[in-house]
């Protein structure tokens, strides 16, 4: 059974860093097979997907975040984590990880998808 769980402050003040770290049990992280996500969800709104880090560590993210997004992992604890710098009160959202999976279409197209989520846990920005 694969599990996820996201663990961090709750509440971050404006310009400040916000650091996240979710835990995986029943995977490994540095499998091939799938890659490990970030994906919020603003109140009111959609999800909105940050990045992944994939088995080699290489990381992806959306090119709205990127300036101030960046992933890590610890391989020894089967931990990554998500950095977000210079928050505002428009990033107060609840954080999920996720692990993704690919998928390849009849034309060798790749689409992916999230599986297995972690709870989510409720970040806000206020002074």
């Amino acid at each position: 059974q694969v599990q996820l769980q996201e663990s961090g402050p709750g509440l971050v003040k404006p310009s400040q860093t916000l650091s996240l770290t979710c835990t995986v049990s029943g995977d490994s992280i540095t499998t091939t097979d799938y890659a490990w996500s970030w994906v919020r969800q603003p109140p009111g709104k959609g999800l909105e997907w940050m990045g992944v880090i994939v088995f080699d560590g290489s990381t992806y993210t959306s090119p709205s975040l990127k300036s101030r997004t960046s992933i890590s992992r610890d391989t020894s604890k089967n931990q990554f984590s998500l950095q977000l710098t210079s928050v505002t009160p428009e990033d107060t959202a609840v954080y999920y990880c996720a692990r993704r999976w690919k998928g390849v279409g009849a034309q060798g197209n790749a689409y992916y998808g999230m599986d297995y989520w972690g709870q989510g846990t409720q970040v806000t920005v206020s002074s």
